[in-house]
């Protein structure tokens, strides 16, 4: 028995001495506002204090906390310094998907308490040890500079009727994520739940026998079942696309990648953990894997699926005018070659849920972006209507496009249905990364010229997309990216080509561009090279060629509206020439530090490229004037329930306030489709504006009065124009909204989004040409985004995005089989982020709810380019091999000089 003081109050636990803090204070205590993101003190989302000092619960055994003073989120409240922490972050945006935000807390409360006024250096020192993956950390230091001014401040009223849309409003989910009430896959499956623990592929490519598992059973007590392909009731093939169901539940005798399911074993969770690998009656016959795409298609490559023989998945292209022909008359002609890696989602919650069957129903609550899309694969894998199943999406701890595919969900689902018992799983952080899908690498060859006064003429575009194991998002990507290769400008001939190509890697997926932040890479690169043949200021290059409304695409689109990226560079240009200055001032002073700075712009087509793209939202008022908002998008950080509450609010004319949201729930809500490609704020949102206004029609014509009608709701009584409104049935308002798009033809031609989103960004840096390392100074980063429906939601996101985009220039490098932890895989921490100026500019989109299009994925791509843009502005060394780290700028400094 060890005894504990947790949160002001005497607890004594009945646990060994060697168990981890972070599993007592969850299992034991029921404070699951402490999270799990590695269990190694990689991520510090276990952080709390004990006897005031910060420690990653999961590295502190119970016996040395013996006697201590433990305090977790839950009891931050109670401390005045805490709570005024707390309303700083919500009023600063400073929780995303909230699953860092306990052990940022945390970690922050133990600098408040030496000094309630800390400087940012104190900040970022405290904040060192928690990785955060959405928010870009800035908002966050802000937040703990500025508590002390919330210790006797009252919170911000949120705003009144009609004046929502544009307001810097809180996060309406914000409170739960802040105070460690949030429920994350992990943290609410019943007590009594079973375990589920898969068994995966330790080789890429291999065939393998399962023998007779019932010895395995009887020297486990505890130990229910062992699942395999056999046991699969329906369908044993999920994918994202309906005709493509290639990858197994559990294989059938062949792996594909290491993280292949061969089996699962169900039981007690001390049962399922005590069995070692080596028991499974598992006979391995290993083949040779198909380890890069040009192996895959090499003449005389085995083919890894009998469906695509050539072992290409699919092809997308854009073809117009003859580029060839326009590119030998070019007065000035780049080309290059790059090549990207894969990169992790390192979303900081695990996969996790919990599986129950209910009758002839089955019932899956799990982390995830796509609750409907999990329907239907559940309902696939279970062999049942879909009707049968239900979807309850639990709080997502980050998603960026990796929890769009399922994971737990079929495995849970086939365990719950066959054994009428609850059943939960959690991967752990090693599972999470050899499983899970990745960025695509890309191999990159690509031509573009210009004529001499720097128009651009032409771009070929040759891409190679390493696809992994099975399908995913690969068609996605191939087809979108030739529709974005030429960036977002003016190219009247372009040939672009773009191939996913299946190899034994781990599946490539969606993750936050969908290929689009690869191939811009490329692309600005070839600008920056244009511009410097012409003579021409690389910003005046890409105002000079920047696409404006009534440009026409390369899939021949004509944009109507909305088309901010003239705005955006112009805004950048006082801080371009502003930079440049301070940096040609810092060079002349000589040494090994050279200062650079680089520019690059992005477009991204928001929503599914030339499909169907729908989303359904209703809104209800109930006669005892309950207001009801049922949501059916997942908010997995990026502030959807937020923003789409403040566009329905608006538009039926009564304060966010009275609304009672009702989220997720495929039961309860419509289908709001994923969250992915921006498009929920566009989307969902035009149909929550669509719903608001349909239920304000139904008040009014109830009402018999005019367009103009003020509504109010006080105390369960609805007034229209000050006169009560008694009602005997519900009233409903009901939006849809499915953009307008033209499928793409054989070459590429079509209209495959029915808005863009436009950006800027301009990356300072400086870089040791001694060591190769890089060091970010600012970045200012200019955004078209329609309507900023929350600008402060903008800003995070924004952030968030930059954050990324710095992981995949320098650092993140996923090595299938080696980096499968968060101590090896190295995401930017606060200290890599620099400062960073927002810029929302705002071109309405007709289309858009009040005029808003998106800004989750368009964040992120302009990023890395704008950083090599900025490393061959202070070194002239061309970045190649992506990220750059120290050795490979080192080798690209060298092959400059030599080259000089």
């Amino acid at each position: 028995m060890t005894r504990l003081i947790v949160n002001g109050a005497e607890q004594v636990v009945a646990a060994p001495p060697e168990a981890r803090l972070s599993t007592v204070l969850r299992d034991g205590l029921g404070l699951t506002g402490t999270k799990i993101g590695c269990d190694a003190g990689d991520c510090g989302a276990c952080t709390v204090l004990v006897d005031g000092a910060q420690v990653c619960a999961c590295l502190v055994p119970l016996g040395q906390a013996e006697g201590a003073r433990v305090q977790t989120v839950e009891g931050l409240a109670a401390d005045p310094m805490g709570a005024a922490l707390q309303h700083a972050f919500q009023a600063h945006g400073a929780a995303q998907c909230g699953y860092c935000t306990p052990g940022m807390l945390m970690a922050a409360m133990e600098v408040l308490q030496a000094s309630p006024r800390p400087a940012e250096a104190q900040v970022m020192a405290a904040l060192g040890g928690v990785l955060c993956r959405c928010t870009g950390y800035r908002k966050i230091v802000t937040a703990v500079m500025e508590a002390h001014r919330f210790l006797d401040a009252p919170a911000a009223p949120l705003p009144e009727a009609g004046q929502a849309v544009g307001a810097r409003m809180g996060r309406a989910d914000g409170w739960p994520k802040l105070d460690g009430r949030e429920a994350y896959g992990a943290d609410a499956a019943p007590a009594d739940a079973l375990w589920l623990r898969p068994v995966r592929s330790p080789h890429a490519h291999a065939r393998f026998t399962l023998g007779d598992t019932a010895p395995l059973l009887a020297r486990h007590p505890g130990l229910e079942r062992v699942l395999a392909a056999a046991d699969v009731p329906g369908r044993n093939g999920y994918g994202i696309y309906p005709d493509i169901k290639d990858q197994a539940v559990f294989a059938e005798g062949l792996v594909r990648y290491r993280g292949d399911v061969v089996c699962a074993l169900v039981g007690t969770r001390e049962a399922v953990e005590a069995v070692r690998v080596e028991e499974l009656p598992l006979d391995w016959e290993v083949l040779p894997p198909l380890a890069e795409p040009g192996a895959a298609l090499a003449e005389g490559a085995p083919a890894l699926h009998e469906r695509w023989p050539d072992n290409v998945l699919t092809t997308g292209r854009v073809r117009r005018g003859d580029a060839a022909a326009a590119l030998a008359a070019s007065v000035h002609v780049a080309e290059g070659r790059w090549q990207t890696s894969f990169v992790e989602h390192a979303y900081v919650e695990p996969e996790a849920g919990w599986a129950r069957r209910v009758g002839d129903r089955i019932e899956v609550f799990a982390s995830t972006q796509a609750p409907y899309m999990d329907l239907e694969e559940v309902a696939g894998v279970l062999g049942l209507p879909h009707a049968a199943v239900r979807i309850v999406p639990t709080a997502c701890g980050g998603g960026f496009g990796g929890k769009l595919d399922v994971a737990v969900q079929p495995m849970l689902a086939i365990a719950a249905w066959l054994l009428r018992r609850s059943v939960r799983a959690t991967w752990s952080r090693s599972e999470s990364m050899a499983s899970s899908t990745k960025r695509h690498p890309a191999r990159i060859e690509a031509r573009a010229g210009c004529d001499a006064e720097g128009r651009l003429t032409a771009l070929e575009f040759e891409g190679i997309y390493d696809t992994g194991a099975y399908a995913s998002w690969g068609p996605t990507v191939a087809g979108r990216v030739p529709a974005h290769s030429t960036g977002p400008y003016r190219v009247p001939h372009v040939r672009s080509r773009a191939r996913a190509v299946l190899t034994n890697n781990p599946p490539s997926g969606a993750f936050r561009g969908f290929g689009v932040p690869q191939a811009a890479i490329a692309q600005e690169a070839l600008w920056d090279r244009l511009a410097d043949a012409a003579g021409i200021d690389r910003l005046e290059f890409r105002l000079i060629n920047a696409l404006r409304a009534g440009d026409a695409t390369a899939t021949g689109q004509v944009i109507a509206a909305s088309a901010g990226l003239p705005a955006c560079l112009e805004a950048l240009r006082p801080r371009w020439a502003a930079l440049r200055e301070e940096a040609a001032a810092e060079n002349a002073a000589g040494g090994p530090l050279r200062h650079g700075v680089g520019i690059a712009c992005m477009w991204y087509g928001i929503g599914n490229t030339g499909m169907s793209n729908p989303s359904t939202m209703r809104i209800t008022l109930e006669p005892g004037g309950r207001l009801a908002f049922h949501n059916g998008a997942v908010d997995i950080g990026q502030g959807s329930t937020t923003v789409l509450l403040q566009i329905a609010a608006d538009a039926l004319g009564l304060p966010a306030s009275a609304f009672a949201l009702v989220l997720g729930d495929t039961d309860l809500t419509a289908d709001a489709g994923k969250t992915s490609a921006s498009r929920q704020t566009f989307v969902s949102g035009r149909a929550a504006m669509e719903a608001g206004l349909a239920l304000r029609d139904a008040i009014l014509l109830r009402a018999n009065a005019g367009p103009e009608g003020r509504l109010a709701l006080s105390d369960g009584m609805l007034t229209v124009d000050g006169r009560p409104l008694h009602l005997e049935a519900p009233l409903e308002g009901l939006g849809r909204f499915d953009p307008p798009t033209v499928p793409l033809d054989a070459d590429g031609q079509g209209v495959p989004y029915a808005t863009y989103g436009f950006a800027a960004q301009i990356a300072a840096l400086a870089v040791d040409t001694e060591l190769g390392t890089i060091r970010l100074k600012r970045i200012v980063a200019a955004h078209d985004v329609g309507r900023a429906i929350n600008p402060l939601l903008v800003e995070g996101q924004i952030e968030g995005g930059i954050a990324q985009g710095i992981g995949l220039a320098l650092m993140e490098e996923y090595l299938p089989g080696r980096t499968e932890n968060l101590h090896d895989y190295l995401i930017p921490t606060v200290g890599d982020v620099p400062a960073i100026e927002s810029i929302l500019i705002e071109d309405p989109e007709p289309l858009g709810p009040y005029g808003a299009k998106g800004i989750g994925e368009p964040a992120l791509v302009p990023t890395a380019p704008a950083i090599f843009s900025a490393i061959r502005d202070a070194t002239g060394a061309e970045i190649n091999r992506i990220p750059a780290l120290p050795h490979r700028v080192l080798e690209a400094i060298r092959r400059k000089e030599g080259a000089g």
